[in-house]
C-alpha cells in the first residue's frame, strides 16, 4: 500500500507550497487517479515519488516501512509524458537494456510480451514505431525493473481515439500485478479502470469517487467502442 501523511513541497524559490499536506491512500493493484489542470503540482508530485525530488515535509510510506528517496527510485517505475522524446537506444532492445546490459532475452521477452509488443523485431527502431507502440516500450522500459508501483503522466496525451482505448485497456490489464498512479488533466479515457480518484488544485488535494466523475463525462469518451452506424 502506497501511504502519503501531511506531504508538502515548498522550494525556497516560491512564494507558497506547490503541494499542501497531501494525504493519499492506495491498495496494492489498485489504480490511481490524480486530476488537475496544468500547474497544480501533478507531475511535481510524481517526481517526489519517483525520488527525483524530495518533500519539504510529510511522510511516504510503502506498507509499513517510511521511504527516503532512494527507496522510491527502487519502488516506482515513472513514465514521463511524451516518453518517446526520451528515447535514446537506436533499436528497441538497446532502449530496453540502457542502464542494464546485463538483461537476458527471457527478462526482455518477459516485459515486451507484458505490453503486446512481443512479436516486432528487437532491432526495430523505436522512432519507427506508432505512437500507441511507443507508449507500451516506454511502459516496458519501466517493466523491466520489476518496480512494485507504475507512475504515468499524461499516458493519453497526444493519441488519437483508437490508440487511447488501445492503451487504457493495457492499463486495466496491467494493474493486475502493479499499483498504478496516473496524473492527467483529462480523466475521460481513464475513468472506467481507476479504483480511487482525486482532483488537485493549487497543490491542495481532495478526494472524488470515480462513479461521480464518470456521469459528467461524455458517452463518446467512454473507452469501450460503439457500434458503427452503416
Amino acid at each position: 500500500m502506497l501511504y502519503l501523511k501531511d506531504l508538502s513541497y515548498h522550494p525556497p524559490a516560491t512564494p507558497s507550497p506547490i503541494l499542501k499536506t497531501l494525504n493519499l491512500e492506495l491498495m496494492p493493484q489498485q489504480l490511481g487517479l490524480v486530476i488537475g489542470p496544468s500547474g497544480s503540482g501533478k507531475s511535481t508530485l510524481l517526481e517526489i515519488l519517483a525520488g527525483l525530488a524530495e518533500q519539504t515535509s510529510g511522510s511516504i510510506f510503502w506498507r509499513d516501512q517510511e521511504l527516503t528517496s532512494e527507496h522510491l527510485q527502487q519502488l516506482g517505475g515513472l513514465v514521463f509524458q511524451f516518453p518517446e522524446r526520451h528515447f535514446c537506444g537506436s533499436t528497441i532492445l538497446e532502449e530496453l537494456r540502457l542502464g542494464h546490459p546485463e538483461l537476458g532475452s527471457e527478462r526482455v521477452n518477459e516485459a515486451l510480451r507484458e505490453v503486446g509488443l512481443v512479436n516486432l523485431p528487437l532491432n526495430q527502431a523505436p522512432q519507427d514505431l506508432s505512437g500507441g507502440q511507443q507508449r507500451r516500450l516506454a511502459l516496458a522500459v519501466q517493466l523491466i525493473r520489476q518496480p512494485n508501483m507504475l507512475m504515468l503522466d499524461e499516458p493519453t496525451a497526444g493519441l488519437d481515439w483508437s490508440m487511447r482505448r488501445q492503451l487504457v485497456s493495457l492499463l486495466a490489464k496491467l494493474k493486475s500485478h502493479w499499483t498504478l498512479l496516473i496524473v492527467t488533466h483529462d480523466a475521460g479515457d481513464l475513468l472506467e479502470i481507476a479504483d480511487r480518484c482525486w482532483s488537485l488544485k493549487h497543490g491542495e488535494l481532495q478526494a472524488i469517487e470515480p462513479a461521480a466523475l464518470k456521469k459528467k463525462v461524455p458517452q463518446t469518451q467512454s473507452v469501450i467502442p460503439t457500434k458503427k452506424v452503416s
